[in-house]
Protein backbone atom coordinates (compact mmCIF):
# COMPACT_ATOMS: atom_id res chain seq x y z
CA UNK A 1 0.00 0.00 0.00
CA UNK A 2 1.35 3.42 -0.93
CA UNK A 3 2.26 5.94 1.72
CA UNK A 4 -0.22 8.81 1.88
CA UNK A 5 0.94 12.39 1.61
CA UNK A 6 -1.19 15.07 3.27
CA UNK A 7 -3.62 16.83 0.91
CA UNK A 8 -1.74 19.39 -1.16
CA UNK A 9 -3.25 22.87 -1.15
CA UNK A 10 -4.89 23.37 -4.53
CA UNK A 11 -2.88 20.65 -6.28
CA UNK A 12 -4.62 18.88 -9.12
CA UNK A 13 -3.96 16.47 -11.97
CA UNK A 14 -4.41 17.68 -15.52
CA UNK A 15 -6.35 15.70 -18.08
CA UNK A 16 -4.95 12.25 -18.82
CA UNK A 17 -3.04 11.85 -22.08
CA UNK A 18 -2.21 8.47 -23.53
CA UNK A 19 -4.19 5.35 -22.64
CA UNK A 20 -7.91 5.86 -22.27
CA UNK A 21 -7.67 6.35 -18.52
CA UNK A 22 -9.70 3.36 -17.35
CA UNK A 23 -8.17 1.45 -14.47
CA UNK A 24 -8.22 -1.80 -16.46
CA UNK A 25 -5.93 -0.54 -19.22
CA UNK A 26 -3.45 1.77 -17.50
CA UNK A 27 -0.15 0.08 -16.73
CA UNK A 28 2.07 3.08 -15.96
CA UNK A 29 1.70 6.75 -15.02
CA UNK A 30 4.00 9.69 -15.73
CA UNK A 31 3.47 12.74 -13.54
CA UNK A 32 4.82 15.86 -15.23
CA UNK A 33 5.98 18.64 -12.89
CA UNK A 34 6.40 21.96 -14.75
CA UNK A 35 8.78 24.76 -13.87
CA UNK A 36 8.02 27.99 -12.11
CA UNK A 37 6.89 29.98 -15.14
CA UNK A 38 4.00 29.11 -17.44
CA UNK A 39 5.62 31.40 -20.02
CA UNK A 40 8.72 29.19 -20.11
CA UNK A 41 7.40 25.60 -20.02
CA UNK A 42 10.58 24.02 -21.37
CA UNK A 43 10.10 20.58 -22.94
CA UNK A 44 7.18 19.49 -20.73
CA UNK A 45 4.41 19.88 -23.33
CA UNK A 46 6.20 18.17 -26.23
CA UNK A 47 7.31 15.43 -23.83
CA UNK A 48 3.71 14.84 -22.72
CA UNK A 49 2.60 14.55 -26.35
CA UNK A 50 5.44 12.19 -27.24
CA UNK A 51 4.81 9.95 -24.23
CA UNK A 52 1.10 9.74 -25.03
CA UNK A 53 1.82 8.95 -28.68
CA UNK A 54 4.51 6.32 -28.15
CA UNK A 55 3.46 4.86 -24.80
CA UNK A 56 -0.33 4.95 -24.99
CA UNK A 57 -0.45 1.57 -26.68
CA UNK A 58 1.44 0.08 -23.73
CA UNK A 59 -1.04 1.56 -21.28
CA UNK A 60 0.94 4.67 -20.37
CA UNK A 61 -0.92 7.71 -19.05
CA UNK A 62 0.64 11.15 -18.53
CA UNK A 63 -0.76 13.85 -16.24
CA UNK A 64 0.59 17.36 -15.75
CA UNK A 65 0.54 18.29 -12.06
CA UNK A 66 -0.56 21.76 -10.94
CA UNK A 67 0.96 22.44 -7.53
CA UNK A 68 -1.53 25.05 -6.34
CA UNK A 69 -0.59 27.01 -3.22
CA UNK A 70 1.65 24.32 -1.79
CA UNK A 71 5.16 23.28 -2.71
CA UNK A 72 5.92 21.28 -5.83
CA UNK A 73 7.42 18.53 -3.72
CA UNK A 74 4.21 18.28 -1.68
CA UNK A 75 2.14 18.27 -4.86
CA UNK A 76 4.32 15.52 -6.38
CA UNK A 77 3.74 13.24 -3.40
CA UNK A 78 0.01 13.98 -3.46
CA UNK A 79 -0.10 13.27 -7.21
CA UNK A 80 1.61 9.91 -6.71
CA UNK A 81 -1.07 9.04 -4.15
CA UNK A 82 -3.72 10.11 -6.67
CA UNK A 83 -2.16 7.94 -9.36
CA UNK A 84 -2.40 4.92 -7.04
CA UNK A 85 -6.00 5.80 -6.14
CA UNK A 86 -7.03 6.19 -9.78
CA UNK A 87 -5.07 3.38 -11.41
CA UNK A 88 -4.04 0.94 -8.71
CA UNK A 89 -0.65 -0.65 -8.23
CA UNK A 90 1.15 0.66 -11.33
CA UNK A 91 4.65 2.14 -11.65
CA UNK A 92 4.89 5.92 -11.46
CA UNK A 93 7.52 8.14 -13.07
CA UNK A 94 8.07 11.64 -11.70
CA UNK A 95 9.23 13.83 -14.59
CA UNK A 96 10.02 17.44 -13.76
CA UNK A 97 11.54 20.49 -15.41
CA UNK A 98 13.39 23.31 -13.64
CA UNK A 99 11.80 23.75 -10.18
CA UNK A 100 9.69 20.70 -11.02
CA UNK A 101 12.86 18.72 -11.67
CA UNK A 102 14.12 19.43 -8.19
CA UNK A 103 10.74 18.46 -6.77
CA UNK A 104 10.74 15.18 -8.72
CA UNK A 105 14.10 14.23 -7.24
CA UNK A 106 13.09 15.12 -3.68
CA UNK A 107 9.71 13.32 -3.85
CA UNK A 108 11.16 10.11 -5.30
CA UNK A 109 10.83 8.27 -1.99
CA UNK A 110 7.12 7.65 -2.55
CA UNK A 111 6.85 3.88 -2.82
CA UNK A 112 4.85 3.97 -6.06
CA UNK A 113 7.71 5.75 -7.86
CA UNK A 114 9.96 3.53 -9.93
CA UNK A 115 11.73 6.21 -11.99
CA UNK A 116 12.67 9.88 -11.93
CA UNK A 117 13.40 12.22 -14.81
CA UNK A 118 14.83 15.66 -13.96
CA UNK A 119 15.31 18.21 -16.74
CA UNK A 120 17.46 21.25 -15.89
CA UNK A 121 16.61 20.78 -12.21
CA UNK A 122 16.87 23.75 -9.85
CA UNK A 123 18.94 22.55 -6.90
CA UNK A 124 20.76 23.98 -3.90
CA UNK A 125 23.67 21.57 -4.37
CA UNK A 126 26.24 24.20 -5.37
CA UNK A 127 24.88 27.14 -3.38
CA UNK A 128 27.34 28.57 -0.90
CA UNK A 129 26.50 27.47 2.63
CA UNK A 130 23.61 25.24 1.53
CA UNK A 131 23.20 21.68 2.74
CA UNK A 132 23.60 19.02 0.05
CA UNK A 133 20.41 17.85 -1.63
CA UNK A 134 19.15 14.51 -0.26
CA UNK A 135 19.78 11.40 -2.37
CA UNK A 136 18.71 8.57 -0.06
CA UNK A 137 15.19 8.65 -1.53
CA UNK A 138 16.58 7.82 -5.00
CA UNK A 139 17.71 4.34 -3.98
CA UNK A 140 15.99 1.65 -6.01
CA UNK A 141 14.75 4.10 -8.65
CA UNK A 142 15.84 4.57 -12.25
CA UNK A 143 17.18 8.13 -12.45
CA UNK A 144 17.94 10.31 -15.47
CA UNK A 145 19.09 13.93 -15.22
CA UNK A 146 19.39 16.10 -18.35
CA UNK A 147 21.09 19.49 -18.21
CA UNK A 148 22.21 22.09 -20.74
CA UNK A 149 25.83 23.13 -20.34
CA UNK A 150 24.95 26.81 -20.91
CA UNK A 151 22.16 26.91 -18.35
CA UNK A 152 22.35 30.31 -16.65
CA UNK A 153 19.35 29.74 -14.37
CA UNK A 154 20.09 26.39 -12.72
CA UNK A 155 23.71 25.41 -12.29
CA UNK A 156 24.64 22.28 -14.31
CA UNK A 157 27.41 21.55 -11.81
CA UNK A 158 24.80 21.22 -9.06
CA UNK A 159 23.03 18.40 -10.87
CA UNK A 160 26.37 16.72 -11.55
CA UNK A 161 27.29 16.83 -7.86
CA UNK A 162 23.93 15.39 -6.88
CA UNK A 163 24.19 12.66 -9.53
CA UNK A 164 27.71 11.77 -8.34
CA UNK A 165 26.48 11.24 -4.79
CA UNK A 166 23.36 9.38 -5.93
CA UNK A 167 25.41 7.05 -8.14
CA UNK A 168 27.35 5.77 -5.11
CA UNK A 169 24.17 4.26 -3.66
CA UNK A 170 22.20 3.69 -6.85
CA UNK A 171 23.85 2.33 -9.99
CA UNK A 172 20.68 3.05 -11.99
CA UNK A 173 21.58 6.74 -12.19
CA UNK A 174 22.77 8.57 -15.28
CA UNK A 175 23.07 12.15 -16.46
CA UNK A 176 23.26 13.64 -19.96
CA UNK A 177 24.72 17.00 -20.90
CA UNK A 178 23.21 18.98 -23.77
CA UNK A 179 26.16 20.99 -25.03
CA UNK A 180 25.57 24.68 -25.77
CA UNK A 181 21.90 24.51 -24.72
CA UNK A 182 20.34 26.72 -22.07
CA UNK A 183 17.77 26.32 -19.33
CA UNK A 184 14.81 25.78 -21.67
CA UNK A 185 16.59 23.01 -23.64
CA UNK A 186 15.08 24.51 -26.78
CA UNK A 187 17.98 24.19 -29.20
CA UNK A 188 17.98 20.39 -29.01
CA UNK A 189 14.40 19.80 -27.89
CA UNK A 190 13.74 16.91 -30.29
CA UNK A 191 16.78 15.01 -29.01
CA UNK A 192 15.91 15.74 -25.37
CA UNK A 193 12.34 14.51 -25.83
CA UNK A 194 13.51 11.36 -27.64
CA UNK A 195 15.99 10.62 -24.84
CA UNK A 196 13.32 11.07 -22.18
CA UNK A 197 10.80 8.85 -23.97
CA UNK A 198 13.42 6.12 -24.37
CA UNK A 199 14.27 6.30 -20.68
CA UNK A 200 10.66 6.38 -19.44
CA UNK A 201 9.44 3.47 -21.56
CA UNK A 202 12.52 1.42 -20.75
CA UNK A 203 12.22 2.07 -17.03
CA UNK A 204 8.49 1.44 -16.79
CA UNK A 205 7.89 -1.37 -19.27
CA UNK A 206 10.59 -3.11 -21.26
CA UNK A 207 13.74 -2.77 -19.16
CA UNK A 208 15.56 -2.00 -22.43
CA UNK A 209 17.17 1.29 -23.39
CA UNK A 210 18.93 2.74 -26.39
CA UNK A 211 22.68 2.16 -26.50
CA UNK A 212 23.61 5.64 -25.20
CA UNK A 213 21.38 5.26 -22.13
CA UNK A 214 22.62 1.71 -21.51
CA UNK A 215 26.21 2.93 -21.75
CA UNK A 216 25.54 5.89 -19.43
CA UNK A 217 23.99 3.64 -16.78
CA UNK A 218 26.88 1.19 -16.98
CA UNK A 219 29.75 3.70 -17.08
CA UNK A 220 31.55 4.62 -13.86
CA UNK A 221 31.54 8.24 -12.71
CA UNK A 222 32.15 10.72 -14.11
CA UNK A 223 31.66 9.23 -17.60
CA UNK A 224 28.06 8.14 -17.12
CA UNK A 225 27.20 11.43 -15.47
CA UNK A 226 28.62 13.69 -18.19
CA UNK A 227 27.31 11.76 -21.16
CA UNK A 228 26.93 14.08 -24.17
CA UNK A 229 23.56 14.00 -25.89
CA UNK A 230 24.34 13.45 -29.55
CA UNK A 231 22.79 15.67 -32.19
CA UNK A 232 20.08 13.71 -33.99
CA UNK A 233 19.50 11.32 -31.09
CA UNK A 234 16.28 9.38 -31.56
CA UNK A 235 16.00 9.59 -35.34
CA UNK A 236 16.95 5.95 -35.78
CA UNK A 237 15.19 4.60 -32.70
CA UNK A 238 12.40 2.13 -33.24
CA UNK A 239 9.05 3.63 -32.29
CA UNK A 240 7.65 1.42 -29.55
Amino acid sequence: MAQHAPPARGARLGRAAGANGSGSTVSGVVLLLPGASRFSPGPVRPLARALARTGGGDGLVAHTVAHGAGSREEAARWAADEAVRLYGDVPVCLAGYSAGGGAALRAAGHEAVNSVLALAPCLTEAARGASPEPVKQLAGRHVLIVHGTNDARSDPEASFLLAARAKKANRSTCRFEVHSDGHGLRDHQAEVVALCVDFVLGSMFSGRYSRPVTDALAAPPPLGLRMPLASGFGRSLRVR
